[in-house]
């Protein structure tokens, strides 16, 4: 009697699911289309701003990041965060069909130990408490830890973008990914400061102007990141796979955004030492799988040298 009560009481977000679950494939999607605009354009000569593939790709990031909200709105996070790794695997079965990018046993292995790592991840990740007011925001935003965080992370985001990324980033990948998953870091606050401020902001009230230039800061700070995220990742596909990219990139920008969000609700408090374990683990198995994935690219170039060589 008490299972069915309480199996009652938490009805499943079957919605929400359902929403995730095809903003994953949505998102699947996008990095193998736009790669074949850019494959395309770059056989005609031209721009891949003027690909019509190109654009749909972009299209089905916009279509696939509106989902990825309005699943959010409707299931906890903990169940739609894990389901983005369906994105993953469904972005290299459709490259390796659309782009002929084959992965041989190590990529699948690979790309497969970054999914089920990622998922630990999430799901053992302490939860954010949550945060009512744009007074709690302010105070949560301006703790010495966050700060010194942010400090740290646009420090780093400086010195890649105006130096290792025009010396290394044509060779490794590791540098746009590791560009765009830094600045995950400032869309998780950026996106929940924009709702809790939007309120003050509309209400109107003696704060009014406080609010108001504290959601134009966090409109900012978003649209920068979005942006400079978006063209890094262009910049990406123009030189490396698309699976591959996929599978590092969504590795690395969930642990950046734990990250954040443990650092800036204080989560860590709370983290349990069978959780430390678990996320432990699933940290190791990610890495794992990003060596295997770089070990597959490896071999990959080597082959198509050995054979171009054989060819000329």
């Amino acid at each position: 009697m008490t299972l069915k009560t309480e199996s009652s009481a938490i009805p499943l977000p079957a919605s929400g699911i359902a929403i995730a679950v095809i903003s994953s494939f949505i998102n699947g999607s996008t990095f193998v289309l736009q790669k074949k605009g850019i494959l395309r354009s770059r056989d005609r000569g031209g721009s891949y701003l003027r690909d019509v593939v190109w654009w749909s790709g972009t299209v089905s990031m916009i279509v696939g990041q509106i989902g990825n909200f309005m699943a959010y709105n409707v299931a906890p996070a903990v169940i739609v965060t894990p389901l983005g790794a369906l994105g993953v695997l469904f972005g290299a079965v459709l490259a390796s069909w659309v782009l002929k990018e084959h992965l041989n046993i190590l990529g699948k292995l690979g790309c497969a130990l970054c999914c089920c790592g990622s998922v630990v991840l999430i799901i053992h990740a302490p939860k954010a408490e949550a945060v009512k007011s744009r007074l709690e925001l302010e105070e949560r935003l301006t703790d010495p830890v966050f700060v010194m965080y942010a400090l740290l992370v646009v420090l780093l985001l400086i010195a890649l973008i105006t130096w290792v990324a025009p010396a290394y980033g044509t060779s490794n990948i590791m540098v746009y990914i590791t560009i765009c998953s830094l600045l995950g870091s400032f869309t998780v606050p950026s996106s929940k400061g924009l709702g809790l401020v939007a309120r003050d902001v509309f209400d109107g009230g003696p704060s009014s102007s406080r609010a108001l230039a504290l959601f134009l800061g966090f409109l900012g700070t978003l649209a920068v990141s979005i942006l400079t995220q978006f063209f890094f990742i262009n910049k990406a596909l123009e030189c490396f796979s698309s699976n591959m990219f996929e599978a590092i990139y969504y590795v690395t920008f969930t642990s950046t955004v734990i990250l954040a969000s443990a650092l800036l609700f204080k989560e860590w408090t709370a983290l349990t030492l069978t959780d430390s374990l678990a996320m432990l683990s699933g940290l190791t198995t990610v890495c794992v799988g990003v060596i295997l994935l770089r070990i597959s690219q490896e071999a990959l170039l080597t082959w198509k040298k050995g054979a171009q060589e054989k060819t000329d």
